[in-house]
């Protein structure tokens, strides 16, 4: 398969590029007219520099040191001390930045988040704003092309002059510095170009502080971390879906007509979702009398051999006429018999406000996406080049020192994104523990499991880690961004922590992602019970035996009762309504979804290891199979 090339332009990067070059299924390259502009910039600060103007980061030092002037020669250098490595004070300014600078600590990131920040420095060098030559630019350029993966450590950004420790563990792999992984293998920066067949670069002026002055880390975690919350949002409303077939619950309060009285745009796109999700379903909104409840197995519980295999048996209460004063309406509508579904006209808030609480998740991602999408093609170091400025009197004029490299619009919305998740991660658990809570999951057995012989615990732990997902979630919500820590001896005194808050984000998805599996994988089973009781039922109805279907209503009165001629005419009509139609399913979506998770997990009718379960439910998650 041709693997695609993506042209950098620096203004029309996107956010599936990113993700296709961080997933290695792209390559890149440079746009001519992109390259101008880079030549342009970096020949007009070739021309100041001979001009022996003073420009921060090329002739001054950097930070708290940008009082310091570079002299012409080495203030040693007539007492005879060389460097010996040949390079000019400007070179070795930019040299020592990126080998001073790598400094970053922790486990490395992975290698798509590096070929993501690659990526992203390789496109913001590219609007020409920097000073970088061509031939460094494609010298980064080629390193990603080549495979040529930069170890960066995690920790170590506080976003603002940008991500500048970990951006230069980037930058040092092209002076034949540091580590990368290539081919597999990690292996010191030097061998590793060589591997490549590349060789190591000298800096020119600025060209160190172009590459680690900027939001790159941040904003490659960001940009992977909100790629994969749409992708878990959608598996949510999935699992929210899957839930309320289980529950035989509601569909109402997922109308459009309700949802456009309150048109937050995440929570009409939510409730859109879950309509199209339960289409076609006959479990959604099923009459409360067809539902029955479940009851333990016992050798008597059925007297056909083909239902002696079944793992549970089944009842309804009767309401007798005396109880019914006051509900004459209702039961006008609905026969008097309680089964699994309660009567009331209101599921609870896990199951009614899923589109207020997953769409308040999707509007904090689409305000993140924003933000990202603007920042992926922005100039984010610092100084700027405007070499071509109209009326232009002064060097000032056209190398301008801001602080767009400051990560402060990303920080603020990835706190929203970071607070988000344990959100979205509560209601998924308040869901699972619904389903496995017999005084909450109407009329589904205990734990989800028959439990005849009282030994088997089914899903009661599977809960215990959602909860405990959930409240690591919760403890590691508080915003780094509300936090910072004054760095370069007070020269940078305000910072971001865009970097902590960005990758806090990334690594809390892979906790709600086992979340939202945990729920999928207990919604399967609680939804398999309640189809199978449903249809069980139905094929009791459908032999025509009235006897049979009496015996599941665990009131009944007796023979010489009062009320017994109403109770056996009431059974025949609930028997009727049993018998007729088409079986009981749901949507064909949640049912695809369904079958996809029993190629890999088997339905559970006795305690068995579930570990590998786990393991599975997991992997089909992270793989998107349960989406179609």
């Amino acid at each position: 398969m041709s693997t695609r090339i993506i042209r950098l332009d620096g203004s029309s990067l996107t956010r599936a590029q990113v993700c296709a070059v961080a997933e290695g299924q792209s390559r890149v390259e440079l746009d001519p007219v992109g390259l101008a502009r880079v030549q342009l910039a970096a020949d007009f600060l070739t021309e100041q520099v001979r001009r022996k103007e003073p420009i921060y980061g090329v002739s001054t030092g950097f930070g708290s040191n940008a009082d310091k002037l570079l002299g012409a020669h080495r203030a040693r250098e007539a007492l005879g001390e060389q460097d010996g490595s040949g390079r000019s004070l400007m070179e070795e300014l930019q040299h020592n930045l990126i080998v001073t600078h790598a400094v970053c600590v922790g486990e490395p990131f992975s290698a798509d988040v590096v070929r993501a920040m690659l990526l992203i420095r390789i496109n913001t060098l590219m609007r020409g704003h920097s000073g970088v030559r061509v031939e460094t630019l494609q010298a980064l350029t080629d390193m990603l092309n080549q495979g040529v993966v930069p170890v960066v450590p995690k920790k170590g950004s506080v976003g603002a002059s940008g991500d500048l420790a970990p951006l230069s563990h980037l930058a040092i792999v092209l002076l034949g510095e540091g580590e990368a992984w290539y081919a597999g293998e990690r292996l010191p920066g030097g061998e590793a170009l060589k591997r490549a067949g590349l060789a190591p670069i000298k800096l020119s002026y600025k060209e160190g502080l172009a590459l680690n002055n900027g939001t790159a880390q941040m904003l490659a975690t960001a940009t992977l971390a909100l790629g994969r919350m749409e992708k878990l949002i959608a598996q949510a409303d999935l699992a929210a879906a899957m839930t309320l077939e289980a529950f035989a619950g509601r569909g109402r309060a997922f109308e459009e007509k309700v949802h456009a009285l309150r048109p937050h745009p995440g929570q009409v796109e939510s409730a859109a979702a879950l309509r199209g999700l339960l289409d076609g379903s006959s479990l959604i909104d099923c009459p409360y009398h067809l539902v029955p409840r479940f009851r333990t197995w016992q050798a008597d519980s059925w007297a056909e051999p083909e239902d002696q295999a079944q793992h549970f048996d089944i009842s309804w209460e009767w309401v007798p006429p005396a109880q019914r004063h006051g509900r004459e309406n209702f039961y006008a509508r609905f026969l008097p018999f309680r089964g699994g579904k309660k009567h009331q006209p209101q599921d609870s808030y896990s199951l009614r406000c899923i589109p207020q609480v997953h769409g308040a998740v999707r509007d904090a991602v689409a305000q993140a996406i924003r933000v990202i999408e603007v920042e992926l093609n922005a100039v984010t170091d610092n100084p700027l080049l405007f070499p071509l400025a109209e009326g232009a009197q002064v060097i000032e004029d056209q190398v301008i020192s801001a602080g767009h490299f400051h990560g402060m619009p990303l920080a603020l919305v990835m706190s929203y994104v970071k607070a988000a998740i344990p959100v979205l991660a509560s209601l998924s658990e308040r869901r699972l523990n619904k389903l496995v809570d017999p005084a909450t999951n109407d009329g589904l057995p205990a734990f989800l499991i028959g439990n005849e012989d009282a030994t088997d615990s089914g899903f009661m732990i599977v809960q215990y880690t959602a909860a405990a997902l959930v409240n690591d979630l919760a403890s590691r919500a508080h915003p780094a961004s509300v936090y910072s820590i004054p760095t370069s001896a007070n020269a940078e005194d305000h910072v971001s922590m865009g970097a902590n808050e960005a990758r806090h984000v990334l690594d809390m998805t892979e906790d709600l992602a086992q979340v939202i599996a945990l729920e999928l994988y207990t919604a399967a089973q609680a939804l398999d019970y309640r189809r199978d009781m449903i249809n069980a039922a139905r094929r009791l109805a459908r032999r025509g035996d009235l006897d049979a279907l009496c015996a599941k209503v665990v009131n009944a009165p007796r023979h010489d009762h009062a009320d017994f001629a109403t109770f056996r005419s009431e059974c025949a009509e609930l028997l009727r309504q049993l018998a007729a139609g088409s079986e009981f399913s749901p949507s064909a979506k949640v049912e695809q979804a369904l079958q996809t998770i029993r190629q890999r997990i088997p339905f559970m009718t006795r305690d068995r290891a579930m570990d590998g379960d786990i393991r599975a439910i997991g992997e089909l998650i992270e793989s998107n199979a349960l989406l179609g």
